[in-house]
């Protein structure tokens, strides 16, 4: 991740973390996640139990043996506060060194808000699993996941130079490895109903975008230097 620049309205600015022939996709993209985050949290609502597709999915992958047990807790700690804190610190010392300040806040703020946005969530929609007191939807943990895969997505999208197609691709498709990843670890543990995981990589998907497009926004604003 070089300090490479781009020049976006007549404007020289340092390298944008949502590339702008990606935007209106990525828009497209962060609606229609909101909207199935809004249908699932309506659909379960107040639910104490889990739905027929989640009965179904449930029991094909809970109660996995080894080795499969420990990858699933493995995974499962990546999302807790201490492995979500080293992935975090990786990747924002990492950007800190090439020199990519807007790269270290996307990873740092666009994961953390992802969480915030589901803890907001949860008792809206009060879906609770194994006892009353533990709200399920959306999965934080997936969310974070989600989220952090796609930021990296993104930044590696824009210091590729990809296309709109190719560019999305990348992204959802590493959005939607670490969802499913973390998905199914949550599952498998017995943690989350397999619908509060989509609710909770469709979080992601909906905040991201929109963290990396204010970061633009107000880096540029902060910032501006003429073409």
């Amino acid at each position: 991740m070089g300090g490479t620049v781009t020049v976006t309205d007549g404007k020289l600015t340092a390298a944008a973390v949502l590339p702008v022939v990606m935007r209106g996709r990525l828009a497209v993209v962060a609606v229609l996640a909101s909207l199935v985050v809004l249908l699932l949290g309506v659909r379960y609502a107040g639910d104490t139990g889990p739905g027929r597709t989640d009965a179904r999915i449930g029991e094909a992958a809970y109660g996995v043996g080894a080795p499969w047990w420990h990858l699933a807790h493995a995974t499962d700690f990546l999302g807790d506060p201490g492995g979500a804190l080293l992935l975090l610190t990786a990747g924002v010392v990492g950007c800190l060194r090439a020199r990519r300040t807007r790269a270290a806040v996307l990873l740092l703020v666009g994961p953390g808000l992802a969480v915030g946005v589901t803890r907001l969530l949860k008792p809206l929609a009060a879906r609770t699993i194994n006892g009353d007191d533990n709200l399920a939807f959306p999965s934080g943990h997936t969310a974070f996941l989600t989220a952090f895969a796609l930021a990296l997505a993104l930044l590696a999208a824009g210091r590729s130079g990809l296309g709109p197609t190719s560019g999305t691709v990348l992204a959802l498709a590493a959005a939607s490895a670490a969802g499913a990843l973390m998905g199914w670890a949550q599952v498998a543990t017995g943690a989350h109903y397999p619908t509060d995981t989509v609710g909770g990589c469709c979080t992601a998907l909906a905040v991201v975008p929109a963290v990396a497009w204010a970061v633009d926004r107000l880096a540029d604003a902060r910032h501006p230097h003429k073409g």
